[in-house]
Order: C-alpha cells, then sequence, then structure tokens
C-alpha cells in the first residue's frame, strides 16, 4: 500500500493533527500529546523549511537513548524521505521539546551500520508500525541520531 500524495486531502489532514498535537503538548506539559497510540513517546522537533525559510514543528516518536535522542524517519511516501528530514540534515542544530516541558539543543547525525540496525530495532519495539511501513517502501528508512549540541 503507497501512502498518499502530499497534497492529498491525508496529508492536510495529517498537518492538522500534528498543529493539534502540538497545541495540546504545550498547554499540557506533554501529559496529552505527549505519547502516540500505543504510548510510544513523543517530542516536538524544531526545524526550518528549506525552501520557505518558515519555522516549523513537526511532533514525532522518538527513543531515548541518553543523552541521545533517536527519531525515525518513517513516513514521507514510498520514495521520498519526509521534509522535515531533509530540513533537519540541513541544519547543523536545532532544538527539541520533551514531554514536561524540558527542551534541549541538538545536532543531528544519520546513523548507519550496526549503530543503524541497533537503533532500528528500538525504535519498532517502541513502535510497531514502523516494521509494517518498512516492508511497503523501497526506501531504507533512515534513524536519525539527535547528540546534545552543547557536547
Amino acid at each position: 500500500m503507497k501512502p498518499p500524495p502530499p497534497t492529498s486531502r491525508y496529508w492536510k489532514l495529517q498537518r492538522r493533527l500534528a498543529r493539534l498535537n502540538t497545541f495540546l503538548f504545550r498547554t499540557t506539559g506533554g501529559r496529552v500529546g505527549g505519547s502516540f497510540f500505543g504510548g510510544a513517546p513523543v517530542l516536538l522537533l524544531h526545524h526550518v523549511g528549506r525552501k520557505s525559510g518558515e519555522a516549523r514543528i513537526s511532533p514525532l516518536i522518538y527513543v531515548d537513548d541518553s543523552p541521545r535522542l533517536v527519531v525515525v524517519a518513517s513516513k514521507g511516501g514510498v520514495d521520498a524521505h519526509p521534509a522535515w528530514f531533509h530540513n533537519l540534515t540541513a541544519m547543523a542544530a536545532t532544538e527539541v521539546e520533551l514531554p514536561g516541558g524540558e527542551r534541549r539543543r541538538v545536532r543531528p547525525r544519520v546513523a548507519e551500520g550496526a549503530e543503524r540496525a541497533r537503533l532500528w530495532e528500538r525504535a519498532v519495539a517502541v513502535y510497531k508500525p514502523y516494521a509494517t511501513y518498512a516492508t511497503y517502501t523501497e526506501r531504507k528508512i533512515p534513524v536519525v541520531v539527535l547528540e546534545p549540541a552543547d557536547a
């Protein structure tokens, strides 16, 4: 099953739900909007659109690999990585918000090899649909490590 094109009603709904999730996350300190279906933890990723230059916020499922955080570039289409992934990897550093109001400055890098395999397994353990999604995409889904920027 292919994901719908980015201009479809589905993706417009996804953007609206992301805005609602961000609002709930911030107003409740992460008590609402701080987890996804099945209890997977959510953070808010701050990034800037490469083409628009506009500030954006994306709620993303994450794995705590202390002191690092790990996110998976899952949605974006069968043959394309999501826009937030491209925006994030074009930035030297950015900020994330965690449940409870904690903010961290982070530097992104894409995990490779054995590290990617280990972190991919941890991400799938947190959110099982990642494994299903990987079966209907041709691309290798990136695993992004968010290193502390002040380290």
